[in-house]
């Protein structure tokens, strides 16, 4: 096949992808490709879809600064809510006349002699390119863990990050392994239907407080009919995101002790069992270890 010649070739359409699209959109720029290797844009939000999935990040500040969402339903939009919004940016801004769907980019070489990259697709097609930008996920492939003898477990497997919806948990024996961030959203929404649900921990992780809610419909008619509203209320919880931000990257035990205290009596609050209590404390400093933000219910994990 004969190469093809793009200006711009943007690789992956998840936030990153669509972010770089849209500016290049504002910049009068067209002559662009999106080339994404899965069946639809979203990254992350698209292929997380377990039960409880949901950002911990508000949403007024997660979605993009240049394209404010007013309708977010809630304080931490889950994941069907986020993917939404990415669709809805793509034919606002009519991104589908560029996208290249199910076209991974498993080859990029920069041509000296001609100045611009050669691109190669896992189907074999060669594309040229000016200017390459990389907006794949870091995270993008699930990581089995590493264990003697997985390979021959007899009943149903799956990760997080590929959920099999159509396999019904109800009344099984369920084991969860990792208590990450993925964890402490999937473990409280399917511990009512279990019949049986264990956990394996390598190490505890500090858990603080998300303090979610919906907004009301007073808030959404404010946020829509006032852009400096959203704009205020984006700025405010940034602002505060800073203000913790010296708690966890920097070396100070004091300012980590402040935090700690606070998951503390989180954890106390959540799990009156002393002894499973003392296995979900951490024995490291606060922000040695991504954070996780939602409590443990009471769920009967073992």
């Amino acid at each position: 096949m004969a190469p093809r010649n793009l200006p711009i070739a943007i690789i992956g359409a998840g936030f990153a992808g669509i972010g770089t699209a849209i500016r290049l959109k504002q910049a009068g720029i067209e002559s662009f490709t999106i080339f994404e290797r899965a069946h639809e844009i979203g990254g992350t939000w698209r292929d997380n879809t377990y039960p409880g999935a949901a950002c911990d990040v508000p949403s007024h500040v997660y979605s993009l600064s240049f394209e404010p969402h007013p309708g977010w339903k809630r304080k931490f939009s889950p994941s069907s809510e986020i993917q939404a919004y990415l669709l809805g940016l793509v034919d606002k801004w009519g991104l589908r006349s560029h996208l290249r769907l199910r076209s991974a980019i498993v080859q990029a070489c920069w041509d000296e002699e001609r100045g611009e990259w050669k691109l190669g697709t896992d189907a074999g097609e060669t594309c040229r390119a000016l200017v390459v930008v990389a907006c794949m996920g870091g995270l993008v492939d699930p990581a089995a863990p590493d264990i003697k003898g997985l390979e021959s477990f007899a009943g149903e497997m799956f990760h997080t990050a590929r959920w099999n919806h159509g396999y019904d948990l109800t009344g099984r024996s369920v084991a969860v392994i990792g208590t990450g961030a993925s964890a402490v959203q999937v473990v409280p929404s399917i511990a009512p239907q279990v019949a049986k649900l264990t956990v394996f921990q390598r190490t505890p992780g500090w858990v603080v407080p998300k303090l979610d809610k919906a907004y009301s419909e007073r808030e959404l008619r404010l946020y829509a009919r006032h852009p400096a509203a959203l704009r205020a209320s984006r700025m405010a919880q940034y602002a505060l995101s800073e203000v913790l931000g010296p708690m966890i990257f920097l070396d100070s035990k004091r300012l980590s002790a402040i935090a700690e205290r606070m998951s503390l009596r989180h954890l106390a609050a959540q799990v009156a069992d002393p002894e499973l209590r003392a296995k979900l404390t951490p024995s490291f400093q606060f922000g040695c270890k991504r954070i996780s933000s939602r409590g443990w219910r009471s769920c009967g994990a073992s």
